[in-house]
């Protein structure tokens, strides 16, 4: 999404107030930009949102989305608590301060190690996927962690309208157990019973890129419904998580829905059916990651050339990759580009933007109109905020680019560039062992 600046500056990119040009030769390309100030807002408006309602609930923030030391930092400023799914995303978020006591551990594996590490470390509350999971904490546990507050991850079998790779709910899916079940049931009672778990509730998460509230409205329902079971059969649920999966804009088409619009409507519904179901009030919880960082994010590129191919396809190559931009190829993510310096300007052809990995399939973005790109001119990616740094590799061995956040016409590096040195630093040489 072009930002607001864009009103200013109509010709050149800006960014947080800082032309694109500026950047890339202040940090090289390509390049990672986050709008600090753009985060911030769209944290408020999720917190505002939720809490339009009158019952208890909490924004948390899910960070495989995006996640620096720097972000973290934002996260525990604007009041939001922590979604994290590994235990290198656990390591970050204790390493930049965050309180614990307000991190969620989610994860369908999660190691004894993980596990371990979450528990000594005092992390708030453990999203359960499953029986294996609940036998391994049990192994760990010491009277010395106190009670492990729990959610339990659950399935409702609401397929939303997305990319199968990222519809998570599904009856065949391998996160949660199936809330039709009966083994569910059972789970759920004897950790009720365990005096070493306090459980607090259910978690569910219908997938991603979702844009139709009557799935989010859907998944209630059958949560509540759920909720009611349970109470009938002696299992108390004081907690509902609800997942995210909100959608973003990333090309023209798409209609995301609005925080402002849709929570207060959702948290409305639940609280009507909790009356109506005999359920005491509920603490909601939502976990916008996408929703929070992707139309807050910018990739710079430098120019290489052009080229048309015998057949008439039009190639724009780029500095990058597929390294650094992987959804399209793991996806079929669709985005716009633009040329930083020439907004104004009129396209005259489609291209496509291709990088410099070793790879056919090579494309970051498959069809974008422009006018007729220029050898070292900068070429931008909107809406790249989200899974595009938490996902780049250094496949070709090609290093990582850096990430500077933007505010009030101000940048500042949030993580560096990597090195060709950095690309061999954990490589070794021993000798074989008899």
């Amino acid at each position: 999404m072009i930002s607001e600046t864009q009103k200013v500056h109509p010709e050149e990119l800006h960014i947080g107030g800082v032309s694109a040009r500026a950047l890339a030769e202040k940090y090289g390309t390509p390049l990672y930009v986050m709008d600090e100030e753009a985060i911030r807002q769209r944290m408020r408006e999720f917190k505002y949102a939720m809490g339009k309602s009158s019952l208890a609930t909490d924004v948390l923030y899910a960070s495989k989305a995006f996640l620096t030391l720097a972000m973290v930092k934002i996260i525990q400023e604007e009041d939001l608590s922590l979604d994290v799914v590994s235990g290198g995303e656990l390591y970050t978020a204790l390493a930049a301060g965050f309180d614990p006591s307000r991190i969620y551990f989610h994860g369908n594996n999660k190691s004894p190690e993980e596990l371990e590490y979450a528990l000594a470390s005092g992390v708030g509350t453990i999203i359960v996927d499953n029986e294996d999971e609940v036998e391994r904490m049990e192994s760990l546990w010491t009277p010395s962690n106190g009670p492990q507050s729990i959610i339990l991850r659950v399935n409702p079998g609401i397929e939303a309208h997305t990319h199968e790779y990222i519809s998570t709910t599904k009856n065949d899916s391998k996160f949660g157990l199936s809330i039709f079940q009966e083994e569910t049931l059972l789970l759920l009672q004897r950790l009720q019973e365990d005096p070493r778990f306090s459980l607090q509730g259910i978690h569910c998460h219908i997938g991603s890129q979702i844009f139709e509230k009557s799935s989010f409205f859907a998944a209630a329902e059958e949560m509540l419904q759920y909720v009611a079971k349970l109470y009938s059969q002696g299992v108390v649920i004081r907690t509902l998580n609800l997942g995210g999966g909100f959608g973003v804009r990333y090309v023209e088409g798409d209609e995301p829905v609005s925080p402002e619009d849709f929570l207060p409507e959702l948290l409305k519904i639940v609280e009507n059916r909790c009356q109506e179901l005999g359920i005491p009030p509920l603490k909601i919880l939502i976990e916008p990651g996408r929703a929070i960082v992707a139309n807050a994010g910018t990739t710079l590129y430098r120019v290489g050339g052009t080229k048309t191919t015998f057949g008439g396809k039009n190639y724009v190559f780029v500095d990058g990759s597929m390294a650094d931009h992987i959804r399209t190829v793991l996806y079929g993510a669709e985005y716009e580009a633009v040329l930083a310096e020439r907004m104004t300007e009129l396209p005259e052809e489609t291209y496509t933007i291709t990088g410099k990995a070793c790879e056919s399939g090579d494309i970051l973005v498959r069809e974008a109109r422009l006018p007729k790109p220029r050898k070292g001119e900068i070429l931008a990616i909107l809406s790249t905020g989200a899974y595009h740094y938490s996902m780049a590799s250094n496949y070709n061995r090609l290093p990582k680019p850096a990430v500077v956040m933007v505010r009030e016409g101000k940048s500042r590096l949030v993580v560096k560039r990597e090195t060709y040195e950095d690309l061999i630093r954990q490589d070794v040489e021993e000798e074989y062992e008899a």
